[in-house]
């Protein structure tokens, strides 16, 4: 098992996100696209930062591996969340979330062997895992559960 903080990744704009940042407060990790079904979740994930901000931390991951639906590159993607969604949540690069060039953050959200509690797969967009205070896997949801949904927000008391 290894820690979550210990991860490197970028943010949309290509600097360094320091996980270790947020020791103390949850983080929800959701992989997004720009044109999917699901994509009006951004409305809920922005309610959910802002009403959660001072215990959680959202972070938005554009992937691009279900029906090419972020095709965007990182301005697109900032601009459309922007003028769409209002999201001031933070974004990272745009990664790969599954496959041979899986990036290091999901292949810990995935596997038990690095997140020390459960193997799950991301099936599409829109897929949320949950990291507690202390860097601990709490649980992942799939992309019909709403950001709002009390399956999410029991966590966050």
């Amino acid at each position: 098992m290894s820690s979550i903080y210990e991860i490197p990744i970028n943010t949309l704009q290509g600097k360094p996100i320091h996980l270790s940042d947020f020791k103390g407060k949850n983080m929800l990790f959701v992989n997004v696209a720009s044109k999917c079904g699901f994509t009006p979740q951004y409305k809920g994930l922005q309610e959910l930062h802002n009403f959660y901000k001072d215990s959680l931390v959202l972070i938005g991951v554009p992937c691009n591996q279900f029906g090419k639906q972020e095709p965007g590159n990182a301005n697109e993607i900032q601009n459309f969340c922007e003028i769409n969604y209002g999201v001031t949540f933070l974004m990272t690069e745009k990664i790969e979330v599954k496959g041979k060039d899986q990036h290091p953050l999901y292949a810990w959200l995935t596997s038990k062997s690095e997140n020390g509690r459960k193997s799950s797969s991301v099936k599409w967009n829109f897929q949320k895992y949950l990291i507690g205070k202390e860097g601990e896997f709490i649980d992942y949801f799939y992309s019909m559960t709403n950001p709002t949904s009390k399956k999410i927000t029991k966590h966050l008391i």
